[in-house]
């Protein structure tokens, strides 16, 4: 596990390793010992492609499945107001909660064991972001379309689906525009897809 560069921005690192002080790379760092999204596999780092080109720095994120917590940290330190990490995995959200102190971020991240059901009625400090990301399965997507998935963004606000095979890609763009959403832009690396919807 070495430190991986994605996209223009990001320098994803393990916990224990030093880095340069001059780099201008923003600096991601993770325990990649606990929870899925340790930023090697292309789902998590299709999420950060999205993230660089999406996320307007004040805006806050709400990250459903957020696994290690690598992309509201990353959110965050792309210049994020708030963010909501929420995950029904109790080892999930200590994982966040390590990681968030490993990147010096505290009061800004709420970290959460739920998932959507509770985010949408309100139990968390944010129920609606501009920029939404769901790195979690296609069929778990298509499942939370039907739970009001499209809702948690703000009118005009995107959401990031990853998690998602080539050939699962059709299913989840037909549950997308059910919930009155178009593609936005597509990300592929390898036979993993992301899709910004809006």
């Amino acid at each position: 596990y070495q430190p991986i560069k994605i996209g223009n921005r990001w320098l994803i690192v393990p916990a224990w390793i030093a880095i340069d002080p001059t780099e201008s790379r923003t600096i991601v760092r993770i325990d990649p010992a606990m929870a899925f999204g340790t930023g090697t596999h292309p789902t998590t780092q299709l999420c950060l492609l999205a993230i660089e080109d999406y996320l307007i720095p004040g805006q806050s994120v709400i990250d459903l499945g957020c696994g290690s917590g690598i992309l509201a940290i990353a959110a965050l330190k792309a210049g994020a107001s708030a963010a909501l990490a929420v995950d029904n995995d109790v080892v999930a959200v200590q994982a966040t909660q390590s990681n968030a102190r490993l990147n010096g971020i505290t009061t800004e991240l709420e970290i959460r064991q739920g998932s959507l059901a509770e985010t949408l009625s309100g139990q968390f400090g944010i129920q609606q972001a501009p920029l939404v990301l769901a790195n979690i399965l296609a069929s778990v997507i298509i499942q939370f379309f039907d739970q009001g998935l499209a809702q948690l963004q703000t009118p005009g606000g995107k959401l990031v689906l990853s998690g998602i095979l080539e050939n699962q890609e059709g299913e989840v763009l037909l549950a997308g525009r059910k919930a009155g959403l178009e593609l936005q832009k597509r990300y592929q690396i390898e036979d993993w897809v992301a899709l910004v919807m809006g």
